[in-house]
């Protein structure tokens, strides 16, 4: 029987964490846990209840509603992937506007709600098999997975990566606005004082500035048959 392994995908905001953790559970027959997910869906739901805006931003009544956010991820078997429910409601979709991806980093910066979805993920990680990617994941999730992986690429690559995703998508948007959000969310995540993104000490890691998706997922199943063969 083929050993089960945890495999942690870190990195910067649009580096294709979530397309690499795709194909892996996909290939691999592993549970796929999108963590961004998570927190864009809190933020939302802060959005949603008037918890925050632009200069604005009420942290002690979200810490009093975090016992009403219940977060589930729901298997859809026509996408082939599981997609985020806010409160029994498909949030798919919402949590992955810009206005959405403007606070979500503000919301992921307060300790008790990384407290919160940490042990949730952490549940969800319990008997392995499982691809999870986030911010900190290697640093903090699961410290002690088999393989880490960094993902990196230069600001101006994955601003226009997104830029491209949210036009496909039909969202009003100019590369101008993606740019700034995506140093913006660099900036909050690598300096917030609760688990900052760090690259792990034991992670690999991956520039994929200049690869495409099939090198990308091939070097990585590369490193993850080395760990299964092993093990």
């Amino acid at each position: 029987m083929t050993k089960k392994i945890t495999i942690a995908i870190d990195g910067f905001s649009s580096t294709g964490k979530s397309t690499l953790a795709k194909q892996l559970a996909k290939h691999l027959g592993y549970i796929y846990v999108d963590t961004g997910a998570m927190y864009r869906a809190v933020a939302l739901f802060a959005m949603q209840n008037n918890l925050i805006s632009a200069n604005f931003f009420d942290k002690v009544k979200l810490l009093n509603e975090l016992k009403n956010i219940v977060l589930e991820f729901k298997f859809n078997s026509e996408l082939g992937f599981a997609e985020m429910y806010l409160n029994g409601e498909n949030v798919e979709k919402a949590i992955r506007t810009i206005e959405v991806s403007g606070f979500v980093s503000k919301v992921a910066e307060v300790s008790e709600v990384r407290a919160k979805l940490v042990e949730q993920q952490q549940e969800m990680g319990k008997n392995k098999a499982i691809v999870m990617d986030g911010r900190d994941i290697g640093t903090v999730v699961f410290p002690d997975a088999e393989l880490k992986i960094f993902m990196t690429a230069s600001a101006a690559t994955r601003a226009q990566r997104r830029y491209d995703e949210l036009l496909q998508k039909g969202d009003s948007v100019t590369y101008e606005e993606v740019l700034k959000n995506v140093e913006e969310r660099d900036y909050i995540d690598t300096h917030r004082d609760d688990s900052p993104l760090v690259m792990a000490e034991d992670a690999v890691e991956i520039d994929n500035s200049y690869l495409s998706r099939e090198e990308q997922f091939d070097a990585v199943l590369d490193l993850v048959n080395a760990i299964i063969k092993e093990n």
